[in-house]
């Protein structure tokens, strides 16, 4: 799937479905996302392929890969997986497959060891890096609930020489980058490394408004229909 932007708006993501306006990872919540108009719906993975942030966060109603995939098939949507467990990276490589969904889909990760092992046996399927929570020792922070805005100025000024090699340690071949460390640098960076720009999660209109100026490929997002109405003020 071609995640660049180049002259048309950014992509448009549900984050987690579309959290929110409805319960995150369910079903009820991509549902909601498809029927928004998102081009690309993403949702979380973990242990025995079913849809959660983690082992403790699993919805009140569970749903699995399958079902979410399925879902996605039937009305023609991408999909975005964000892997969050070791050693299941096989498992959704072939729900991907099993769903006929290679062509519009993309595995994320925030650790890079899940998309090395990702490329491993789909070196075909786009791999997006997540950051700052990396565990690759490129960001020795843990991420704030808040920042300053001097705080995200420093923050954002040094993220563009850190993407290069943060893309080849992973085997990414797309950067998924929060929000306020995107800046026109850093998404020059990541395209002179043939990396499209995923920017999470951005809810606000004039967040939204910044990254479509930034130049971003994708905007991730809890409501996408507000995504949508800044996209066509714009």
């Amino acid at each position: 799937m071609n995640f660049f932007r180049r002259d048309g708006r950014p992509l448009v993501v549900g984050h987690r479905g579309a959290a929110g306006v409805a319960p995150e990872n369910t079903l009820a919540s991509i549902v909601v996302a498809v029927e928004a108009g998102c081009d690309v719906v993403e949702f979380d993975v973990g242990a025995g392929l079913v849809l959660a942030h983690s082992s403790g966060e699993v919805p009140h109603e569970p749903a699995s890969l399958d079902e979410a995939l399925e879902i996605l098939r039937e009305a023609g949507v991408a999909a975005h997986v964000d892997i969050k467990q070791v050693g299941i990276e096989p498992d959704v490589v072939a729900a991907i497959r099993r769903h006929g969904l290679a062509d519009r889909a993309i595995v994320s990760a925030a650790v890079g060891r899940i998309l090395r092992r990702t490329a491993a046996v789909a070196p075909e399927l786009p791999r997006a890096i997540g950051y700052p929570r990396d565990r690759l020792g490129l960001s020795d922070f843990e991420w704030p609930r808040s920042l300053t805005e001097t705080g995200r100025r420093a923050l954002r000024a040094v993220v563009p020489a850190r993407i290069p090699l943060l893309l080849r340690s992973s085997r990414a071949t797309a950067l998924s980058l929060h929000h306020a460390l995107v800046s026109r640098a850093a998404v020059d960076a990541a395209h002179r490394a043939g990396a499209p720009v995923i920017a999470w999660t951005a809810n606000e209109p004039e967040v939204v408004a910044r990254l479509v100026a930034d130049g971003v490929d994708a905007i991730c997002s809890d409501y996408p229909e507000t995504v949508f109405e800044t996209l066509a003020t714009l």
